[in-house]
Formats: C-alpha cells, sequence, structure tokens
C-alpha cells in the first residue's frame, strides 16, 4: 500500500476516533491537502523529467514487469535489480546502442528516486501534521 494512502488513513481514523476537538479537522483537512498535492507532484515532476529525457513509457513498463519478476527471483534487491535491467534491455532494444540506453536507463532510475523522495518529504509532512495537532489538542 503506497505511503501516502496509509498516512492519512491513519490521521483520517485519529480525526473520527478522536476527542481532539475542531483541530482533529484541521489536521485532517492539511494532510489531505498535502496527500493529493504529494501525489500529483510525485507523478507530474519525474514524468515532465522522463519526456524531457526522451524515455518512453513502454520501456517503463518493461523495467516495471521486470522489477516484479526479480522481486520474486532474486530476494531484496530483486526489485530494484530487475527495474533497471529491464528498462536497459527495452532501451538497448530500441536504441540499438549500449551507452544512450545506459542513459536513458540512468534518467529513469533518478526519476523513480525523486518520486520516492517526493513521496516521502509528502508523507513526513504529513506525519509531523499529525504530532503536532495531536499535542495542540
Amino acid at each position: 500500500m503506497p505511503g501516502l494512502i496509509l498516512s492519512w488513513g491513519a490521521v483520517l481514523v485519529w480525526a473520527l476516533f478522536s476527542d481532539a476537538g475542531w483541530g482533529r479537522w484541521l489536521v485532517l483537512f492539511i494532510a489531505t491537502f498535502v496527500a493529493l498535492a504529494g501525489t500529483a507532484a510525485k507523478y507530474a515532476w519525474p514524468g515532465r523529467r522522463l519526456k524531457q529525457s526522451g524515455v518512453p513509457n513502454w520501456s517503463l513498463v518493461v523495467g516495471g514487469l521486470l522489477g516484479i519478476v526479480g522481486f520474486f527471483v532474486v530476494p531484496i534487491v530483486g526489485l530494484p535489480l530487475g527495474f533497471v535491467v529491464g528498462i536497459l534491455l527495452a532501451e538497448w532494444a530500441r536504441q540499438r546502442d549500449f551507452k544512450p540506453a545506459w542513459t536513458a536507463t540512468w534518467h529513469a532510475v533518478k526519476a523513480v528516486g525523486l518520486s520516492m523522495l517526493i513521496e516521502l518529504a509528502a508523507a513526513l509532512i504529513i506525519a509531523v501534521t499529525w504530532v503536532v495537532g495531536a499535542f495542540a489538542a
């Protein structure tokens, strides 16, 4: 389950079942805004960077599928390993040259890392908002 949904859901449960007064609804409102903004940003910002670098969606699909296979084949490191290998193979087949294929793979890895950092930052903002709201109430 994605971290933002889990973080927002925890604040929702707290707001519904807490007796923290009206402040709990303000915390839920802020958490909802941050979760929606974070979700939009984690797809839009890296996606725009991938389009600028010329990495097609098909390569990402191949990378994702091989990442899922790698998750079950090689414990712990299989998901990122399969993702990188999948994108590299898809780009190598598309471009017929290793160097631009590796460059495209590196752009995709950076975009995924940026997406993860955006989601982590939004989840941390939600957590800090909840902590401040819980102690203020």
